[in-house]
């Protein structure tokens, strides 16, 4: 018998990382509601224009966040950047940015994608079922609670399981947008222009990756710009054959774009908004694992969060708590708070992201930079998240941005007797104890024991 310690494996290439960025941040939108854009702007063109100005920012934002994770080479994305750069102001004052983004991350912000995604799933699996009325929402939930479920084992069965999941899909729903695409072009090429002729999450997952140095920035300076071409010529395939009046009616555009151009072969669509979605939850799902177990490892959660499963290596803990927080966030069906708590909870987080890279171009000049942006790029993305916190708030103040804030604060209750005071709960030890033996995980870095044959035949496989 040897030993093998118990750590994260660097399962995670270049590939992966490419798939991970674009499989989640395509979703269910490009295929269900691009509506919103297209009321919102007024025109065709300009509506072109928003969906390239946001990709611009997206990218601007990652690449600033590209910095930091090839300067803070940790998984959990702001949670590490935030506790390097504000650590040093002191034990008690320093964690807090830190813990904070730990708590609206993991109660409020990664739940809720994680929740839209899945729902968006659930209604197109039983819409099928439903073809003259929209599904139940009992129907609908049981769909999605049930697809939660099947990913979170997934993602505490295998890390390689799960990677390989977000590759295949990703390539299924590239493929769905391939055929939108070029449906819209043949349709412009016989001359059908009119309608359009109107106005011409990979930070969390970094100690991961096989060579973060490299395969970081690459993943989000190919990943984000290849997102952004999907959506722009994907609503180019939608105007190549649907007015926009016609677009605004719409809660299914794509669904009605296949309904339009496919004819029989039309139920491809929402096959492929399925797939899409399982793809787009499955990778929020994998980041925000990686966002509890270090949450866990650093004390800001309980410890039990930072083990892993002995033989397959996978967080499963965090990856449980993830799901379940997720569920919590359906059953109550109040979505449209929730996604008002997400936008100015999020938007937050990636102000105080960008303002760090600024921050420790004052405070650390000689920290190494393997990749380096332009010090105005995360200076224009943190001035935009200060006006999409704010305009919002001016523009049409609700009680939800209020509860957001208070929310937020909130958590310096927990805080200051349970990670500075080090306080334990009653009963919290026994109960980590209990889930350690539920799961079958041990602590980061600890030893368990291996079949020496086991493991030469694991390395013979490795060589071959």
């Amino acid at each position: 018998m040897g030993e093998e310690t118990v750590k994260l494996k660097k399962n995670v290439g270049l590939l992966s990382g490419i798939t991970l960025i674009v499989g989640t941040m395509i979703g269910s939108g490009i295929f269900i509601s691009p509506k919103g854009v297209l009321q919102n702007s007024g025109s065709v063109a300009l509506s072109m224009i928003v969906w390239v100005g946001c990709g611009l920012l997206a990218t601007m934002g990652a690449l600033s966040y590209a910095e930091l994770g090839t300067c803070v080479p940790k998984s959990g994305a702001e949670h590490a950047y935030f506790l390097f750069a504000y650590g040093p102001l002191g034990k008690m004052v320093g964690p807090i940015p830190c813990f904070l983004f730990d708590w609206v991350g993991l109660f409020i912000i990664r739940p809720t994608m994680f929740a839209l995604i899945t729902l968006s799933l659930g209604t197109y699996a039983a819409k099928p079922f439903y073809e003259n009325c929209d599904p139940p929402d009992s129907v609908v939930k049981i769909i999605t609670i049930c697809t939660m479920l099947l990913i979170a084992f997934i993602n505490a069965w295998s890390v390689r399981v799960a990677t390989t999941v977000q590759n295949v899909l990703t390539f299924s729903k590239l493929l769905a947008i391939a055929i939108i695409a070029g449906g819209g072009m043949y349709k412009l090429a016989i001359g059908n222009t009119e309608y359009i002729s109107e106005g011409n999450n990979l930070n969390f997952v970094t100690e991961e990756l096989k060579n973060p140095t490299r395969d970081l920035p690459l993943s989000i300076i190919i990943g984000i710009p290849v997102t952004t071409v999907c959506y722009v010529i994907t609503n180019i395939g939608y105007l190549s054959v649907m007015s926009k009046e016609e677009i605004n009616l719409s809660h299914a555009v794509a669904v009605m774009w296949g309904e339009k151009v496919l004819g029989i072969m039309a139920w491809l669509i929402p096959m492929f908004v399925v797939m899409s979605c399982f793809g787009a939850a499955n990778g929020v799902l994998f980041s925000t694992g990686r966002l509890c177990y270090v949450a866990g490892r650093e004390g800001h959660f309980p410890q039990v969060f930072s083990h892993l499963h002995y033989q397959r290596m996978t967080p499963v803990p965090s990856v449980v708590f993830t799901a379940i927080m997720g569920i919590i966030v359906i059953i109550p069906g109040k979505i449209s708070t929730l996604i008002d708590f997400y936008s100015f909870s999020a938007w937050t987080v990636y102000g105080l992201g960008a303002f760090t890279v600024i921050y420790l171009r004052i405070t650390r000049p000689d920290l190494k930079r393997p990749y380096k942006v332009p010090v105005f790029v995360p200076g224009f993305v943190f001035i935009m998240s200060v006006y999409l916190v704010l305009a919002p708030v001016i523009q049409d103040p609700k009680m939800e941005f209020f509860f957001a804030f208070l929310f937020i604060c909130s958590g310096l209750l927990f805080y200051f007797p349970f990670v500075y005071m080090k306080l334990m709960p009653p009963g919290i030890e026994k109960l980590q104890i209990f889930l350690q033996k539920l799961f079958v995980v041990c602590p980061t870095a600890a030893s368990v024991p291996v079949d020496e044959d086991d493991s030469e035949k694991e390395k013979s496989a490795k060589m071959l």
